[in-house]
């Protein structure tokens, strides 16, 4: 399937869009926690084993994101959001499966490893292509598209949680929502697929402007990326940030709900799902606000304020959240924005650093952090919890220990940024020779899309 070009004339404020609709869809996967009761009531799950099909699905994000890659710049993004469509779809059919025979791990391998590959192909699919439309801004474009990803759940959370209402929250009403879901999916999907372009390759701009910007600054292939300490940085950076908001967006549900449970005021399931699709709203605005914010004043800034306003977000829910409603919702707000900031940010930080040549690919290869997080955010939450209700304890009890240990790790990713330098100069590719292993970089350039 050949990259579709753009003709004369063809606006780029229709690519973002066209990543939107993919973006939309496969960010369903942030209202997981809103089938995690019904699960564990119909299959007799713990809490740990009702996160498997997320993890999983994170974990594969990850992988097919870091070994796909190169293939989808080189494949272009219409045979990538193809990809996608059918994996993440296919996904949900699986699953349908699953519940309705009250086979759990079916569930876990269509949702998780199926459905993951979706998620990780299309997750990365209009990256690179964004920045080549959007040269002058790329925090913006990348925002636009990834806000997508952060805002999937707003919509699929109250939408969930409605079908699972009339459906019935036993097993067979769990398998007709995966049914409709996939289905749907589908259909919003393909319109992505259909409506995505590549800029031409004369190098004319977009939208009425005269010329491309050339690239400039650093160029660096996405092997020697790798031999950067540079990436290894970013990696620990983009890998804490993600495990401290991953674990509260995985247990939203259930956490708010155990948070206030011994309240005069408890939280009904209803208000839970309501407050699932809150901290998509403030995941998707993290996405555009933040990131487009990094474009003003730089990458490395940002970040110290998603690392160090987050460890003061989580000290105030661990130690005063239980009390306030408001405060707990307001806290777990500003963490969420600052997680889906970080997502959608962390492009054009490797734009800056290594430049346009291979950034999709790079990018892919980052997003082993997200995998290696979404195990441990969701484990560390999970697995405390569960322990801890073993021992008697009860509501806010669950998660302080769990909470504390997200504090430590922002720390870690706050040191890790600070330690971010420019990439030497003998990694770029002019520096690179074939002597060294480098790649004939004349011969790719002429094979890789415009």
């Amino acid at each position: 399937m050949s990259p579709p070009i753009a003709p004369v004339g063809w606006s780029r404020w229709l690519v973002p869009p066209a990543a939107l609709a993919i973006h939309l869809s496969i960010g369903q996967a942030y209202a997981w926690s809103v089938f995690k009761p019904p699960l564990e009531d119909a299959l007799g799950l713990s809490g740990t084993q009702s996160a498997l099909p997320f993890q999983l699905g994170i974990v594969m994000l990850g992988l097919s994101a870091a070994f796909g890659g190169t293939l989808v710049e080189r494949r272009g993004p219409r045979w990538a959001m193809t990809v996608a469509l059918v994996c993440f779809s296919s996904g949900f059919l699986l699953s349908a499966l699953g519940a309705a025979t009250e086979q759990f791990w079916l569930i876990v391998f269509g949702y998780g490893f199926v459905g993951g590959i979706g998620l990780g192909i299309g997750y990365i699919s209009p990256v690179s292509t964004l920045i080549k439309w959007f040269p002058d801004r790329p925090g913006m474009a990348t925002g636009i598209a990834i806000m997508g990803f952060g805002g999937g759940a707003l919509i699929a959370s109250p939408w969930s949680a409605q079908m699972l209402e009339s459906f019935g929250s036993d097993s067979s009403g769990i398998a007709l929502a995966f049914l409709v879901h996939g289905l749907s999916y589908a259909v919003f999907m393909l319109l992505g697929v259909l409506l995505v372009r590549v800029p031409r390759p004369s190098g004319k701009e977009r939208a009425g402007t005269d010329h491309a910007a050339a690239p400039a600054g650093p160029q660096v292939s996405a092997r020697q990326a790798l031999r950067t300490p540079q990436f290894w940085l970013l990696w620990v950076v983009l890998c804490m940030n993600v495990t401290a908001g991953i674990g509260i967006l995985e247990k939203a549900a259930p956490m708010i709900t155990d948070f206030f449970a011994d309240t005069p005021t408890p939280v009904s399931a209803t208000a839970a799902a309501g407050f699932v699709a809150l901290l998509s709203a403030a995941n998707m605005a993290g996405r555009i606000g933040w990131s487009s914010t990094s474009d003003l004043i730089g990458r490395k800034n940002i970040y110290r304020v998603y690392l160090g306003a987050g460890v003061l977000m989580y000290a105030l829910i661990a130690l005063v959240g239980s009390s306030s409603k408001p405060l707990f919702v307001l806290c777990a707000l500003v963490i969420l924005s600052f997680y889906g900031g970080g997502f959608a940010t962390i492009p054009a930080y490797l734009k800056d650093l290594f430049g346009t040549y291979q950034v999709g690919a790079i990018h892919g290869r980052l997003l082993t952090a997200w995998s290696t997080a979404g195990v441990l955010g969701p484990l560390i939450v999970n697995w405390i919890a569960d322990r801890q209700e073993e021992a008697g304890k009860h509501g806010a009890e669950l998660y302080g220990t769990s909470l504390f240990i997200m504090m430590g790790l922002l720390v870690v990713g706050f040191a890790a940024n600070e330690l971010v330098r420019p990439v030497h100069p003998s990694h770029h590719l002019d520096a690179v020779t074939p002597e060294k292993g480098a790649p004939d970089v004349r011969r790719r350039q002429q094979s890789e899309p415009a």
